[in-house]
């Protein structure tokens, strides 16, 4: 029998005009219980890419400090990144490497988002406004890796926060807009899904957020987070719905 370890749930990521957001909820779970209201399940990877950890949270954790160990060689090595692709391979390989644990019940099924440096070129050269920069990775538990349209999440709210960002995702959107989106998501993940934790106000614990674009891959100050927390759940006090 698998014994109970903590469990990381909600991961959502959206594209938005200029790039790609990835936010995660901070709720770690171990069977009923709530096992820590602050885990940090969102990583910058490195300089344009961050994954975000569902499933047994210990692993999880390691798999990511691996990974970006990983990318940092490369880059020392190389003198260059690897490309989006290839970082989103290289995790897949790792993933399926976990598969033997996976089989006795310790999954560790990530999310990853970048902006990938390479499309962005290629939109500006051909003037080709459909090669959007943000892209979105998601895996099963052997590995498998499939890319995603425009939004996608993960862990055991995902199945809200899918049906939240099917309605509230535009592609067209700024950065705050992307961020308020994915704040909003995780917002209905926790009002359906008890092992997703929501804005926590009186602890002053809000979703982790990363920002893909240009400019590189940002965490979001919980400050600037706890602003666009603040202002989803006045809204809710006056619409529950959204």
């Amino acid at each position: 029998m698998v014994p109970e370890l903590p469990h990381g749930t909600t991961i959502v990521a959206l594209t938005f005009a200029d790039g790609v957001v990835m936010a995660g909820d901070r709720r770690a779970t171990m069977g009923p219980m709530i096992a820590q209201r602050d885990i940090e399940k969102v990583f910058v990877t490195d300089s344009f890419s961050a994954v975000g950890i569902a499933g047994t949270a210990g692993l999880a954790v390691e798999m990511v400090r691996l990974f970006q160990l990983e990318l940092e060689h490369y880059e020392k090595i190389e003198g260059v990144r690897l490309s989006l692709d290839g970082k989103s391979n290289r995790l897949a390989a790792m993933i399926r490497g976990n598969l033997g644990a996976a089989m006795q019940g310790l999954a560790v099924v990530p999310l990853f988002a970048g902006y990938d440096t390479d499309r962005a070129a290629a939109r500006l050269a051909q003037n080709d406004e459909s090669l959007r920069p943000g892209r979105i990775y998601s895996y099963d538990v052997a590995g498998g890796r499939y890319e995603e349209n425009d939004y996608h999440a993960v862990g055991s709210g995902s199945v809200f926060a899918r049906s939240a960002l099917k309605k509230r995702h535009d592609p067209q959107a700024d950065e705050a807009g992307a961020v308020r989106a994915a704040v909003e998501a995780l917002y209905d993940a926790a009002d359906d899904d008890s092992a997703t934790g929501g804005p926590d106000l009186a602890r002053r614990i809000y979703p982790s957020v990363v920002v893909m674009t240009a400019v590189g891959a940002v965490k979001l100050p919980a400050a600037e987070v706890g602003r666009v927390s603040e202002a989803v759940v006045a809204g809710r006090l006056q619409r529950p719905g959204g």
